[in-house]
C-alpha cells in the first residue's frame, strides 16, 4: 500500500533547505519558471543561462541532501510527457523565425532539420527540465500540507487550495478502492494480458472498473460534503495552517537565489 508519507519520504529530512519558509520555497520556484519561461524562443545565450539555473538547482539539491537517484527518478518519469512535443521542434518551420537554415541531412518523405529548429527545440528541452527540476525540488523539500497552506497564505484563491487540500487528503483512500477492484478481478482470474481472452471483452471490464471508480468518488464526495456542513463548513470558514513569520535565513535564500538568477542572465 502506497501512503502519502511514501511519496514524502524526502520531505521529512532536516536540513537548512527543507527548514525554510514554504512561502519562500514556493515563491523560489514559481521565480525559476517565470525566468526560465521568460527566456527568447531562439538566443545564442539560452543554453548557457538555462544550463546554469540548472547546476544551481543542482547545488541547492546537495544542500538539501536529497537522495540523487531518487531525485533524478521523478525528473525522468516527467521528461516524456515533455518530449512528445519537443522531438518535432527541429522539422517544424515556426513563423516566428523569419529565415531558415536546412541541416545538410538527407531524410525520408521530404524531411527537413534546420539549424533554427534543432535551436529551439533545444530551448524548449532546457526550459522544460529547468522548470520540472524547480517543481520536484519544491516538492521534495515541502510536504504537501505546507505547500497548500502556503498557496492558501499567499493569496491563492480559496477554492484552488481546498480542491488541493482535499485531493491530498482522499488521493490514497481512492487508490485503496482501485486495489480492492482489481484484487476482486484477480480471485477472479481476470488478466488483461490474458491472450486467450478476446480484446473487446477486457476493455468492457476496464471501462467497468472506471465507471465503478467514477460512482464511488461522487458518492464519497457528497457523503464529505454533507458531512463538512454538518460540522459547519461555509463561505467563512478557516483553515488551521500554521502562523510562523518568514525569517531572516528565509529572506536571505530568496535574495541569493535572485542575485544568482539576475547574475547568470547578465553576465553569461
Amino acid at each position: 500500500m502506497v501512503t502519502l508519507t511514501d511519496i514524502e519520504r524526502e520531505t521529512y529530512k532536516n536540513s537548512p533547505i527543507h527548514r525554510l519558509d514554504p512561502r519562500i520555497k514556493l515563491f523560489f520556484a514559481l521565480l525559476v519558471i517565470i525566468y526560465a519561461v521568460s527566456l527568447p524562443r531562439i538566443h545564442e545565450n539560452n543554453v548557457a543561462r538555462l544550463l546554469a539555473v540548472e547546476a544551481y538547482l543542482l547545488l541547492i539539491v546537495l544542500a538539501a541532501g536529497l537522495d540523487l537517484r531518487y531525485f533524478l527518478l521523478r525528473i525522468l518519469a516527467v521528461l516524456p510527457f515533455g518530449l512528445g512535443i519537443i522531438l518535432f521542434q527541429p522539422f517544424l518551420k515556426h513563423s516566428f523565425v523569419e529565415s531558415y537554415t536546412v541541416y545538410p541531412l538527407d531524410l525520408p518523405l521530404g524531411l527537413s532539420i534546420t539549424y533554427e529548429g534543432l535551436a529551439f527545440g533545444l530551448t524548449l528541452l532546457l526550459k522544460f527540465l529547468v522548470c520540472v527540476t524547480s517543481v520536484v525540488l519544491l516538492s521534495s523539500t515541502t510536504r504537501m500540507r505546507d505547500m497548500v497552506a502556503a498557496a492558501d497564505r499567499v493569496g491563492f484563491p480559496r477554492e484552488f487550495t481546498l480542491l488541493l487540500s482535499m485531493m491530498v487528503r482522499y488521493l490514497f483512500l481512492f487508490w485503496a478502492v482501485l486495489k480492492r477492484i482489481r484484487v476482486a478481478q484477480e480471485t477472479r482470474l481476470f488478466n488483461i494480458w490474458n491472450k486467450d481472452v478476446p480484446r473487446m471483452w477486457v476493455i468492457e471490464q476496464i471501462g467497468h472498473s472506471i465507471s465503478s471508480i467514477f460512482i464511488r468518488s461522487y458518492e464519497q464526495g457528497e457523503k464529505t460534503y454533507i458531512s463538512m456542513l454538518c460540522r459547519g463548513y461555509g463561505s467563512g470558514h478557516d483553515k488551521a495552517y500554521y502562523r510562523t513569520k518568514i525569517r531572516a535565513a528565509d529572506v536571505f535564500f530568496l535574495f541569493l537565489s535572485f542575485s544568482c538568477i539576475f547574475i547568470i542572465h547578465f553576465f553569461t
